[in-house]
């Protein structure tokens, strides 16, 4: 956001604001933030937001950061639940990160 719109209050009709919101939701800030520049309720930033048609982005799960060795054990053909036991990770949380460190994922049912 740039230092000319410094918050709600000199917005003079809710469509400037709703058409600002839009645009920097679609440039990537996040409800959050919109919600704290312009002093709204994430609820109400979410609401323009939807009724503009605008598609929300998916909320992002943090990782958690990748054991040491899981990425080499996968690789020496452990499979994805054995690595999910071993360092106390979900399945899915398994799989993230080893997605997220570039591992190309073998096909379902090989070890």
């Amino acid at each position: 956001m740039t230092g000319e719109d410094d918050g709600a209050g000199e917005h003079t009709d809710a469509g400037s604001l709703d058409a600002e919101l839009v645009r920097h939701y679609n440039d990537g800030e996040t409800i959050e933030n919109l919600a704290k520049h312009y002093a709204l309720s994430y609820r109400k930033v979410r609401t323009v937001l939807l009724a503009a048609g605008v598609t929300l982005r998916p909320p992002k799960i943090p990782l958690p950061p990748t054991p040491p060795g899981l990425v080499n054990a996968y690789l020496a053909g452990r499979s994805i639940r054995q690595l999910a036991a071993i360092h106390g990770m979900s399945y899915d949380q398994t799989r993230r990160v080893l997605l997220a460190e570039g591992v190309v994922l073998r096909p379902r049912g090989r070890q």
